[in-house]
């Protein structure tokens, strides 16, 4: 059964779920910080404005540009938008679908293990299939959730 809102403080497996969502949308918030540094490193700018501290005109021009470091950035975070942002709703709705501590921790555990594994073989580069992998375990991860919420929960 669903766990009601005013049991939520109390509840093992929703306090987990928030714990390994807080954990994985800082991970993506840092992608932030982490294009910054590479456009500031790279010197290649998005917008007009961004360049003001480089000149001024045809001088500033040249920083507007892209860069293959801050692009291959811009996809790793673009990867996790794709994949954090669904795990985020699933996971809430197979938290609240009372599932066993120790499963939903598993899941949880692996999902933002996958996605810190994700981050590093895209920035680093790492070899494929590291990438590849890391990806397809956290995306099973949420397909998993989802068919146990579809499965015992829903109803169709």
């Amino acid at each position: 059964e669903m766990a009601k809102l005013t049991q939520l403080i109390d509840n093992d497996v929703f306090l987990a779920y928030a714990t390994y969502a807080a954990i994985v949308l800082l991970k993506m918030m840092l992608m932030s910080l982490v294009t910054a540094y590479f456009r500031i490193t790279r010197k290649a700018f998005a917008n007009p404005e961004d360049t003001a501290s480089f000149g001024k005109g045809d001088s500033a021009k040249k920083y507007l540009r892209t860069d293959p470091d801050v692009e291959r950035v811009r996809r790793g975070h673009l990867n996790d938008l794709e994949n954090i942002v669904p795990f985020l709703g699933i996971g809430l709705l197979y938290a609240l679908s009372a599932p066993e501590l120790s499963t939903a921790l598993l899941h949880f555990r692996i999902f933002a293990g996958a996605r810190i594994v994700h981050t590093f073989a895209y920035l680093i580069p790492l070899p494929q299939p590291g990438r590849g992998l890391s990806w397809a375990v956290g995306y099973a991860v949420t397909i998993s959730m989802a068919y146990k919420v579809l499965k015992t929960t829903l109803y169709l």
